[in-house]
C-alpha cells in the first residue's frame, strides 16, 4: 500500500515548488548589429547550435592555421564556407560544427567565378592561402600575389564588410626572399583593391602540424646553412586563431596591420636544444655554405614532388624577424601570448622512444599541469 502524504508534507512540496519557480532564468541574449555597409548580424553568445551570427569564408582553412580559425568560428555558430581543393584535404573540418554551419565549395585559385561564388554570401572573408615553396603548378607569385588579387577582387565585388588578410612577418617587397617580396606585393596588393584589408603577419607557428618543432625533431632536417642562427618571436598557433576571431567582432580592426608574434625572442639553434631535451635525443644538423646549399635545394625542390628544403628557405636563414614598430600587436587585443619553452612537452612527446615516453614534462609549467590530475600506478 502507497503511504499518502501529510498537511505538512503538502505545504512542504507546494513551497519547494514556488521557490523553484522564482529562481531566475538564463536567458540567451542576442543583439543586433550594423556591419560596415549596413548589414544587420544577430550575434549571439555563441555556441555550436546558436541560429545567428557571421557567414564566414575562410580560404585556406586546410592548411595549418585555418583549422584553428574554422573551429572558433563554427562552434560559436557561424556559418563557415571552407573553399577547398582536395577532397580528403578538408574532411577534418566537417566535425568544427554543427550540421550544415560548414559548407564546402570546390575552387581553383586562378577560376574567378569559383571565388566568387565562394564569397558572394559572405560578410567576412579571411585568406590564409599561403606556399613556403614553389611547385610545378604555382609558384610563390602565383598564390601571394594574383591569388589574392583575385580574392581582394572578388571581396569588392560583392562590398564584403570585412576582408582579414594573413600574411607573413617580414613580408616587404624589397625582401631578398621571394618568399617575403611576394607576401609584401600581396599585401600592398590587397590594400590598393580594398582599403579596409585587415592585415596580419603571424611570426614562425607552432602547433600540432607546424613546421617548425616537428621539423627540428624528426630525422630528416640536417642540414642548414647558417649554424641556425636567424632569429624571431614563435607564436602559438591557437593564439593567432583566437586573435583573428576577435577581428572579426571588433570592426575597429579594419584597415589596420597585427604583427603577432610570442613572447620570447628564439635563435632555431635555441629551439633545437629544446627540441632535443624534450625528446630526450640528440638531432644532428651538417652546416653548409650558402653557395652550396642553395643550388641543391633549388634543384631537388624541381626534381621531387614533396617538400624538401627549396632555395628561397636557404636565402630565409639569413633574415632575422623585424617587427613593424608602428603594427598593434596581441597587446591591443587583449590576448597574452603562450611562450614556446612551456609547450613543447604538449607537442613533442610523441618523438620520445619508448623507454622515456612516460618521463615527466621538462618545464615547470607543465609539471604544474601534471599535478592538477590524478596519477594511479599498477603497484598500488
Amino acid at each position: 500500500m502507497q503511504k499518502s502524504c501529510g498537511p505538512t508534507t503538502m505545504n512542504s512540496l507546494r513551497t519547494a515548488r514556488r521557490s523553484l519557480n522564482n529562481v531566475p532564468r538564463r536567458q540567451h541574449l542576442q543583439d543586433i548589429t550594423i556591419t560596415r555597409t549596413g548589414k544587420p548580424i544577430i550575434r549571439t553568445q555563441g555556441g555550436r547550435s546558436s541560429l545567428g551570427g557571421h557567414t564566414v569564408t575562410v580560404f585556406g582553412a586546410t592548411g595549418f592555421l585555418g583549422r584553428y580559425i574554422v573551429n572558433r568560428l563554427a562552434r560559436q555558430g557561424c556559418t563557415v564556407i571552407v573553399p577547398f581543393r582536395e577532397e580528403m584535404a578538408k574532411r577534418h573540418l566537417k566535425v568544427s560544427g554543427d550540421l550544415g554551419r560548414v559548407i564546402f565549395m570546390e575552387y581553383d585559385l586562378r577560376n574567378t567565378p569559383s571565388l566568387e561564388e565562394s564569397v558572394r554570401h559572405s560578410d567576412v572573408v579571411y585568406n590564409l592561402v599561403g606556399r613556403s615553396y614553389p611547385t610545378k603548378n604555382f609558384d610563390l607569385e602565383d598564390v601571394h600575389v594574383e591569388g589574392v588579387e583575385r580574392i581582394a577582387e572578388a571581396v569588392a565585388k560583392y562590398d564584403v564588410d570585412r576582408f582579414i588578410h594573413v600574411s607573413s612577418y617580414n613580408a616587404d617587397v624589397n625582401s631578398p626572399s621571394e618568399f617575403f617580396a611576394t607576401k609584401g606585393r600581396g599585401e600592398a596588393v590587397a590594400r590598393s583593391i580594398f582599403p579596409e584589408t585587415t592585415i596580419v603577419r603571424p611570426a614562425p607557428l607552432f602547433g600540432f602540424e607546424d613546421r617548425l618543432l616537428h621539423k627540428l625533431a624528426g630525422i630528416t632536417n640536417v642540414f642548414t646553412a647558417n649554424n641556425m642562427q636567424e632569429r624571431y618571436w614563435p607564436v602559438h598557433a591557437i593564439d593567432v586563431g583566437e586573435a583573428l576571431e576577435k577581428m572579426l567582432q571588433d570592426d575597429t580592426t579594419a584597415s589596420q596591420t597585427y604583427e603577432l608574434y610570442g613572447p620570447k625572442n628564439y635563435s632555431t639553434a635555441e629551439i633545437a636544444e629544446l627540441v632535443d631535451r624534450e625528446i630526450i635525443k640528440h638531432r644532428r644538423h651538417i652546416n653548409l655554405p650558402k653557395a652550396i646549399l642553395k643550388p641543391v635545394a633549388g634543384l631537388l625542390n624541381k626534381a621531387l614532388w614533396w617538400p624538401v628544403l627549396t632555395a628561397d628557405e636557404v636565402e630565409r636563414e639569413f633574415i632575422d624577424q623585424k617587427i613593424d614598430p608602428t603594427a598593434k600587436t596581441f597587446k591591443d587585443l587583449g590576448i597574452e601570448p603562450a611562450e614556446l619553452s612551456s609547450l613543447t612537452f604538449h607537442y613533442l612527446q610523441g618523438y620520445r622512444s619508448a623507454a622515456f615516453y612516460d618521463l615527466p614534462p621538462a618545464t615547470e609549467r607543465e609539471k604544474r599541469e601534471e599535478k592538477k590530475y590524478l596519477h594511479v600506478l599498477d603497484d598500488q
